[in-house]
C-alpha cells in the first residue's frame, strides 16, 4: 500500500465519551442548557473530541506555510507579479517581516516554511524546506495544472510533514500558503466540489480592480469547462485545477488525522485544501477546525460543504494562518475555562481581583458632570492615525488584506497618540456587578482575564441609589484605570447572582431595542424607559465609557447589555465612537451570551493580534517584496 492508501485506512471518527461527558458537565453546572458560552462550547468539545481527553494540555502549534507558483498566473488574475512568491519565501525566513511571521510570534507558535513548487531557484534561501515537485502548476485555462503522480507526491508530503511535526510533539498544525494566483485556484476548487458556477466564487483575491476580477472569473470558468473536474474524486479536483501547496495542506490534514491531530483552518484557500481532503476520506474532516469566514467569495461555499461553522468574521483575505492563529488562543482561553467549570469546588475559591464598592450613603456629585465631559472630550490624533494607517497600507501584504485588524491598529494610535503602538501594552476589564457576585462567574472571568493578561476590579454597585450617584462612581472608576491602561473592557455581570446569566441582557433587548434590533428610544429618555433595577448599573456604564473615552483609552465592550448601553451612549455623546470596540457581533460571531468580561477578554486578544501585525511585520521597502500593480494598492504601496 502506498502512503496515501495507508492514512485514509487508519483514519476513525473521533471517539465522542469524552465530549458528551463534558457536555453534560458543563450543563449541569451552568444550569441554562449552556446556551450562554455559545461558539465557544463547540470549539472545546471538538477539540476534547479530536484529543480524547477530558483535560488535554494546551496545543503544542506548528505554522506551516506552503510555497508553490501557479501557472494560470499567466492570465493577470493577481495584483502581484509571480515573482512576489519567492520574494515572500525570502520574507518569511530573512527579513522575517510577513503576517505569517507576525501571528506566529503572537500565538507563540512553531513556523516552518516548505517549498513545494517555486518556480526560481531558492536553494539559498536559509531553513527553507526543500520538498520541490516541480517549477509551479501548468495553466488551469489551458489544461490539467499536473499529473496525476505529481498530486499523489504532493498529498503524501504533507502526510509525511504532518507525521514529522506531531512526532516532534505539535499536536495542532496551523497550515497556510503562498503563490500568486491561489485564490483563482481555490475559486476553481470550491466551485467544483461545491457544483458553483464562477461567478459564485470567485473573488478579489489580492485585492485587484474590477476589469481584473471579470478576468479572473472568465478564467475559473475556462479552466472549469476545459479540465471537467470529477467533484467526488478528490485526486482528480486536484490534477486538473489544484496546486502543489493545496495538495501538501490536503495532505497534513489526511496526516493528522490519521495521529487524531487538529488542523485550524485559516481562510478560503486551506479551506479549498479541506475540501479535496474531505473528497479523498471525509472523515478526516473531523479533526479539523474553522476559525474565520474570510471576505473571499468561495470561503462561505467550502465552509458549508464541511459542516464547519467559524467564530469570527475579522474581513481578513490573507492565507498565511492569521485567523487560524488568533483561534487558537481563544481554544487556550476556553481550556482555561473548562478547567474551572469541571474542577469548580462547592466552596467559592478567592480569585485576584480588585474590589470597590459603592458608599453606603449617596455621594456627593463631582463637578465632573456629564456636561464637562461634553465640553472637555478632545479628539483623536488623526496625525498618529494617519501615518500608523499609511505604515499599515505599505506593509508587505495586499492592501487592507487584514481587515479589522487594521482598523483596530489605527485607531489605537489616534487613542494613545502614537504612530506605532507597542505590543503588550497594560490592559484591564472593569467589571460592574451587584453587592455579591456569582462564584462561576467570577472564576470564569478571572480565567479569561489572565488569559488575556488584563487586571480585573469588580466594582460593586448599591441597589436603589439614583443614576446620577451610578455614573459617578462608574466615572471615578474607569477615570482612574484610565490613566493607566490604555487598554480597557468594560462588562456587567448579573445584578442578582442568582439570576441565569443573559438576564439583564435580554430585558435590555426587550425593553429598549425594537424587534429588528434597533435603538426603541431617544438618547434623552432611553434611561427612564429601562428596567429600574437596571438603572444604577447603566449610569454606571455610562460613565465609564465617557471617562475612559475622555481619557484616551481603548474600549473594549462585552456582552449585549454593554453593547446596548454604549449604543446609546454613542447617541448621548457622538464623541466617544472613535473609542469604542464592537466585539459581538462585529467581530465575533460565537452567539456568547454570558457576562462579566468574557467578550472583552476576547478582545484584548484581537488587540494584542492586530498590535503584532503592525509591529511584528515589515514594509515592501524594507523586504524588497514586490508592490500592488493593479486595484486601490497601485497607488497606495510604496515600492
Amino acid at each position: 500500500m502506498s502512503l496515501l492508501e495507508q492514512t485514509i485506512a487508519i483514519i476513525e471518527p473521533p471517539n465522542q465519551e469524552i465530549p458528551q461527558a463534558a457536555a453534560k458537565r458543563i450543563n449541569q453546572v451552568m444550569e441554562d442548557d449552556d446556551l450562554s458560552l455559545g461558539g465557544l462550547r463547540g470549539l472545546l468539545l471538538r477539540y476534547l473530541s479530536i484529543t480524547g481527553k477530558r483535560h488535554p494540555q494546551a496545543p503544542e502549534k506548528c505554522t506551516i506555510i506552503c510555497c508553490a507558483d501557479h501557472g494560470v498566473a499567466a492570465e493577470g488574475v493577481s495584483a502581484y507579479p509571480p515573482e512576489t512568491t519567492l520574494q515572500m519565501t525570502r520574507n518569511y525566513l530573512i527579513n522575517q517581516g510577513a503576517a505569517a511571521n507576525a501571528f506566529a510570534q503572537y500565538c507563540d507558535s512553531e513556523l516552518l516554511i516548505v517549498d513545494m513548487g517555486i518556480a526560481a531557484d531558492a536553494s539559498d534561501i536559509p531553513g527553507l524546506i526543500d520538498c520541490h515537485i516541480a517549477n509551479g502548476t501548468a495553466n488551469i485555462a489551458k489544461g490539467p495544472a499536473m499529473t496525476r503522480k505529481q498530486a499523489i507526491l504532493a498529498l503524501e508530503t504533507g502526510i509525511d510533514i504532518a507525521n514529522q511535526v506531531m512526532d516532534k510533539g505539535f499536536d495542532c498544525i496551523l497550515p497556510g500558503e503562498m503563490g500568486i494566483a491561489n485564490t483563482t485556484v481555490s475559486a476553481a476548487i470550491t466551485a467544483a466540489c461545491c457544483g458553483r458556477r464562477a461567478v459564485e466564487t470567485t473573488g478579489r483575491g489580492t485585492n485587484i480592480s474590477d476589469e481584473r476580477l471579470q478576468k479572473k472569473i472568465s478564467i475559473v470558468q475556462q479552466a472549469l469547462d476545459i479540465n471537467q473536474p470529477d467533484r467526488n474524486d478528490g485526486i482528480d479536483i486536484l490534477t486538473k485545477i489544484g496546486g502543489f501547496e493545496f495538495g501538501t495542506i490536503a495532505g497534513i490534514i489526511l496526516g493528522a488525522a490519521a495521529r487524531h491531530g487538529t488542523v485550524i483552518l485559516d481562510g478560503a484557500n486551506t479551506s479549498a485544501a479541506a475540501l479535496i481532503a474531505q473528497a479523498i476520506a471525509p472523515e478526516s474532516i473531523s479533526y479539523v477546525i474553522a476559525s474565520h469566514l474570510s471576505a473571499e467569495k468561495s470561503h462561505a461555499f467550502a465552509l458549508e460543504k464541511l459542516g464547519l461553522r467559524p467564530l469570527m468574521n475579522l474581513d481578513l483575505k490573507l492565507g498565511e494562518a492569521c485567523g487560524s492563529s488568533i483561534l487558537v488562543t481563544m481554544l487556550e482561553a476556553m481550556l482555561s475555562a473548562w478547567d474551572v467549570i469541571d474542577k469548580l469546588p462547592q466552596e467559592p475559591v478567592e480569585t485576584p481581583f480588585h474590589q470597590e464598592f459603592m458608599r453606603h450613603t449617596i455621594p456627593k456629585i463631582t463637578d465632573k458632570t456629564f456636561d464637562f465631559y461634553l465640553r472637555t472630550m478632545q479628539d483623536l490624533d488623526y496625525e498618529a492615525l494617519h501615518n500608523c494607517q499609511h505604515r499599515i497600507n505599505n506593509l508587505a501584504k495586499p492592501l487592507d488584506s487584514l481587515g479589522y485588524l487594521e482598523q483596530i491598529a489605527a485607531e489605537v494610535a489616534g487613542i494613545i497618540g502614537s504612530d506605532q503602538p507597542e505590543c503588550g501594552m497594560e490592559r484591564a476589564l472593569l467589571v460592574f456587578t451587584g453587592r455579591q457576585t456569582n462564584s462561576l462567574q467570577a472564576q470564569l472571568t478571572a480565567a479569561f482575564a489572565q488569559h488575556a493578561g488584563a487586571e480585573v476590579t469588580l466594582a460593586h454597585l448599591r441597589d436603589g441609589l439614583p443614576p446620577t450617584a451610578a455614573f459617578d462612581f462608574g466615572r471615578e472608576q474607569a477615570e482612574y484605570l484610565s490613566l493607566t491602561y490604555p487598554l480597557l473592557g468594560l462588562a456587567l455581570t448579573e445584578l442578582d447572582e442568582d439570576a441565569p446569566f443573559g438576564t439583564a441582557a435580554t430585558e435590555f433587548a426587550t425593553t429598549l431595542l425594537n424587534p429588528d434590533g434597533s435603538l426603541r428610544y431617544a438618547a434623552d429618555e432611553f434611561l427612564q424607559k429601562a428596567p429600574e433595577a437596571y438603572q444604577p448599573a447603566i449610569g454606571a456604564i455610562i460613565g465609564a465609557i465617557i471617562a475612559a473615552a475622555h481619557n484616551s483609552s481603548f474600549i473594549l465592550l462585552d456582552d449585549e447589555a454593554t453593547e446596548i448601553i454604549a449604543r446609546y451612549t454613542e447617541l448621548l455623546c457622538p464623541e466617544v465612537r472613535p473609542y469604542i470596540l464592537h466585539i459581538q457581533p462585529a467581530l465575533l460571531q460565537a452567539d456568547i451570551t454570558l457576562p462579566g468580561g468574557i467578550i472583552a477578554a476576547l478582545g484584548l486578544n484581537i488587540t494584542e493580534a492586530a498590535l503584532h501585525m503592525l509591529n511584528d511585520m515589515r514594509t515592501f521597502a524594507d523586504t524588497k517584496v514586490s508592490v500592488s500593480q493593479d486595484g486601490p494598492g497601485a497607488s497606495k504601496q510604496i515600492p
